[in-house]
């Protein structure tokens, strides 16, 4: 919930009163200025924009904070332009009367005498005009809203998938550690010697999994690490004829990247790869190949178990991370291949 409140502190829905008071001091000075230079009387000019932008201000606000939202997202677009056009017809008459009696006695003096107040197109000019200033400002207030409704939204929607990013890192198999506990207390019972590398190499994997894993991005050697110790614990548990390759290529130091994206390949191996002898054979590769890093995992299956060919949840998972991380900006191949399991994911650098 704080989350969420946070969201709507950082992204306004209304516009700031400072931000009408600007816009309306400046298009005031801008139509003065304009409107004086046209008849060389600048006073004129002031005195006219005094009596009109009150009244643009009330028809602008009128129609954007009543009109709009009463009528037109409501879709009765027949009352909206009725009660539009009533209220352009109130503000000629109103802006017609205070003109003759505060600014000057010729009110229309554009036409210069041809054309008479009252008359078809002084009515026009005065109705299309303050069309052009309602619809200017109306446009500039939607527009600014569609802004602040999409960053709301790309808010939310990164709330939402770093929600669920926290959600997939911590479906970390909890048997993993309770497993490696049972182990460890055997070990000790018998007074082994291989109880104190237990201990040394599941500290680390706690450290990871604890401090690590809610980083956004951290090296690849500290993945590589991790994965390393998950390998030997599950060797001293198991006791397992394993074979291990890691290789690495090409300048991987600078390489950072989201914790715990190659561990649930690793954990297929150990839940499929295991062959009839006992033994686990597997062979993981990473190299950078420009702006891409590519990652290569093979082991060994028994062809005979179909449950062995199939991605599991931790595979899925994994995709739907991707996905949230990367969008479509990764590739990741997964298939079986004369006994032996393949995986291929090339993701995005920077």
């Amino acid at each position: 919930m704080s989350a969420f409140w946070n969201i709507e502190n950082k992204v306004k829905t209304t516009i700031p009163i400072r931000y009408h008071i600007i816009f309306w001091v400046v298009y005031f000075l801008f139509n003065s200025i304009r409107w004086g230079s046209y008849f060389h009387d600048y006073w004129y000019s002031f005195k006219s924009n005094m009596v009109e932008f009150p009244l643009h201000m009330i028809m602008v606000y009128f129609n954007i904070y009543y009109l709009v939202p009463k009528f037109i997202l409501s879709k009765r677009y027949k009352t909206y332009v009725l009660l539009l056009m009533l209220a352009l017809g109130c503000h000629y008459f109103v802006r017609v009367g205070l003109s003759y009696w505060w600014v000057c006695e010729v009110i229309w003096r554009e036409a210069e005498g041809i054309h008479e107040p009252f008359g078809f197109n002084h009515i026009v000019t005065v109705v299309l005009g303050e069309i052009y200033v309602i619809g200017l400002v109306s446009a500039i207030k939607f527009t600014v809203e569609y802004v602040v409704q999409l960053n709301k939204s790309k808010h939310l929607l990164a709330l939402q998938s770093e929600t669920e990013l926290k959600f997939l890192k911590a479906r970390i198999q909890p048997h993993f550690f309770f497993n490696t506990l049972n182990n460890l207390y055997a070990l000790t019972l018998q007074r082994s010697k291989k109880a104190a590398e237990v201990v040394l190499k599941l500290s680390e994997i706690m450290e990871y999994v604890i401090y690590d894993i809610n980083m956004k991005k951290i090296p690849l050697a500290k993945e590589i690490k991790y994965i390393k110790n998950y390998i030997e614990l599950e060797r001293i548990r198991h006791g397992y004829q394993l074979n291990c390759d890691i290789q690495t290529e090409g300048q991987l130091d600078d390489v950072k990247l989201p914790p715990l994206l190659f561990l649930p390949f690793v954990e297929n191996c150990f839940k499929h790869g295991q062959l009839s002898d006992g033994s686990i054979w597997i062979k993981m590769k990473y190299e950078r190949e420009g702006d891409l890093l590519v990652f290569y995992l093979t082991n060994e299956f028994d062809p005979t178990d179909s449950r062995k060919t199939k991605d599991g949840i931790g595979i899925a998972n994994t995709r739907r991370r991707l996905e949230l991380l990367y969008g479509e900006t990764y590739e990741l191949q997964t298939y079986p291949e004369n006994n032996q399991y393949h995986v291929m994911l090339k993701i995005p650098l920077g």
